[in-house]
């Protein structure tokens, strides 16, 4: 469970292009507060969605070699498809430009409240629903397990908690922050290829590996 969950939050904190719109959105007046609303939001759909999974749970694990466990592996290997699909449709359109989203013409005039609706809006939702797989098919034993789960949130959110202290501790930090989301606009898509591609690949191994396990028993 570990490594997966390592693994997702890692994908979950480097996607290129919610970072580069959390960095437009600390570039904005009251950036730093906006920047906290979003981090709040996307912290919180987060733990939301593994909360809910352990409540269904009650922290013990799918059985193996029950149509559950089998249902898991299956939704875990479709997610991991599904990310090497987009792995391979952001390699044939790597030359496109990127749209900007509607709501970036209203940053001056946000809440922080509005941006954490759409740091919830943006979550990565195929690695979150990898995450949420991944929980239920963990067993809670004691306060480890649900520090990992914790650990995991946090490491999802790591990224926008650093550049948001950055912004905090180091306020004439502009002009670092502006190159950074230059860099991420234009090799962001390189960026989301390799990411999607080796969760892919992990993901869809994995769940063929223990299907495999499964069916030979």
């Amino acid at each position: 469970m570990v490594a997966d969950l390592v693994l997702i939050a890692l994908g979950i904190a480097l996607q290129p292009f919610r970072l580069s719109a959390f960095l437009l959105i600390l570039s904005t007046k009251d950036g730093t507060k906006k920047g906290a609303g979003f981090i709040l939001g996307w912290l919180t759909s987060l733990v939301l969605v593994i909360a809910v999974v352990v409540l269904i749970t009650g922290g013990r694990p799918v059985r193996l070699r029950t149509v559950p466990s089998t249902v898991a592996l299956i939704i875990k290997l479709a997610l991991g498809i599904a990310l090497i699909v987009v792995a391979a449709v952001q390699w044939r359109q790597r030359n496109h430009a990127v749209r900007t989203p509607g709501w970036v013409a209203r940053l001056d005039t946000m809440s922080p409240w509005a941006a954490a609706v759409i740091a919830a809006i943006m979550q990565p939702w195929t690695l979150v629903a990898a995450a949420a797989v991944t929980a239920a098919q963990a067993r809670l034993a004691g306060v480890g397990g649900y520090l990992a789960l914790a650990s995991f949130c946090l490491l999802a959110t790591s990224s926008f908690i650093v550049l948001e202290l950055y912004a905090v501790l180091a306020p004439a930090a502009g002009t670092q922050l502006a190159a950074l989301r230059t860099w991420l606009d234009t090799h962001g898509k390189q960026v989301l290829i390799i990411v999607c591609l080796l969760l892919g690949v992990w993901l869809a191994g994995q769940s063929i590996r223990l299907l495999a396990i499964e069916g030979g028993r």
